[in-house]
């Protein structure tokens, strides 16, 4: 039997894997920054056995969109509620992709029954 490869979790996007450094450096940013995305409850990193925080590249890509806005001249809470309604925002519009294509589906069904929703009789 083989062993899964251990490496195979760092494909995984919720995997944390970054120290804070190594993350800071990613982003461009000093550690202070990531450490007021975390006290503000914008952003919720990992924290290892010895309470170290660790960073996910989902983490870093939320991390990265909060600067962004920040960036723009918004406040911290203002992004982190932007950030957090672009994300509903995004699922809302998943949900609605989700049903219409499962209404087409029904609809393609249905249509060969013929008008009176049932065959026809001959």
């Amino acid at each position: 039997m083989r062993t899964p490869d251990p490496t195979s979790r760092l494909d995984d996007p919720d995997y944390p894997a970054l120290t804070m450094s190594q993350a800071a450096e990613l982003l461009g940013v000093q550690a202070a920054f990531l450490r007021s995305l975390d006290g503000s409850g914008v952003l919720h990193p990992h924290r290892s056995a010895g309470g170290h925080r660790r960073y996910s590249r989902q983490q870093l890509t939320l991390a990265a969109r909060v600067r962004n806005l920040l960036d723009d001249g918004h406040s911290l809470a203002s992004a982190g509620t932007i950030v957090g309604l672009q994300d509903e925002l995004a699922s809302a519009r998943a949900d609605a992709d989700h049903f219409r294509s499962a209404a087409e589906q029904l609809r393609a069904r249905v249509d060969p029954l013929g008008p009176g929703g049932g065959p026809t009789a001959t």
